[in-house]
């Protein structure tokens, strides 16, 4: 599933191409995905400007003056720049015209991911109780610290709640556990302070590198600008489990942690 640098990847890779473009047509050809696309979309943003290409969570919001077209890709939705003529494939539900032949094309094999539309002022549900964004400011080893106390699950599936904290996906989880040193089955409740502020700090630092080189390529993503990302290659434990630690040589494990691969170092991570 793309993760959150994977999303902002494409929304850092299709910005240009859409921001200050009037949109000239609306092609759905399916619209059975996750949720229905409602009828009304090609009304409501054909000839609109697009005024912003903005990133919440795993949502992208493309901004307009009559509201916002709100995307999520999914697990295995991507949103491509290609030529206008180019022929759609089997996959390729919804395509976004612009002037100069221009065309984001939405590609999901699964149909996983939903294209919903927000008036003016809405709060959609799907956004309302989220956490604050990991790049933030308001993202810190205090907010983890203050929001743990007393819980009792593992940190890995607490760090990836997006009730505490947005976007830390399984792939970025793992690593920067790792890299502050703690074992993700350990219990939420029972870390430290400081422990947390290394960890948050991790969390930052991983997920700016992956942003940095593009996302993650995992089967299904490919950037808005139709180039994979690379941060896969410099991955310490993801997929990993039974393989030597690049730190120590000790043996990676591997458990599931909320039905979700975790993999750990014994000796590195405590």
């Amino acid at each position: 599933m793309p993760e959150l640098p994977e999303v902002e990847t494409t929304r850092r890779g299709v910005e240009p191409h859409c921001l200050n473009q009037v949109v000239r047509r609306v092609i759905v050809r399916e619209a059975r995905l996750r949720w229905p696309v409602p009828d009304q979309l090609v009304a409501l943003l054909s000839g609109q400007v697009i005024e912003a290409v903005q990133r919440r969570a795993k949502y992208l919001l493309f901004r307009t003056a009559a509201g916002s077209l709100m995307v999520h890709l999914g697990m295995s939705g991507s949103l491509r720049l290609v030529d206008a003529t180019k022929p759609p494939g089997r996959h390729d539900h919804i395509d976004i015209l612009f002037d100069g032949g221009v065309c984001l094309r939405y590609h999901d094999p699964r149909r996983f991911g939903c294209f919903l539309w927000l008036a003016p002022g809405d709060d959609h549900p799907l956004l309302r109780n989220l956490g604050p964004e990991p790049l933030s400011s308001d993202f810190d080893g205090q907010l983890l610290y203050r929001r743990s106390r007393g819980r009792k699950l593992a940190v890995k599936s607490f760090i990836m709640d997006g009730k505490v904290v947005v976007g830390v996906g399984n792939i970025y989880a793992n690593e920067a556990l790792f890299l502050a040193g703690i074992r993700p089955d350990r219990a939420a409740g029972r870390i430290s302070s400081a422990r947390y502020q290394h960890l948050a700090e991790n969390v930052k630092l991983v997920l700016t590198n992956a942003i940095a080189q593009g996302g993650t390529t995992l089967r299904d993503f490919v950037g808005g600008d139709g180039k994979p990302g690379y941060f896969a290659q410099q991955l310490l434990v993801y997929g990993r489990g039974g393989q030597p630690c690049k730190t120590c040589g000790s043996v990676l494990q591997e458990r599931r942690l909320g039905q979700r691969s975790s993999v750990y170092c014994v000796t590195c991570q405590h």
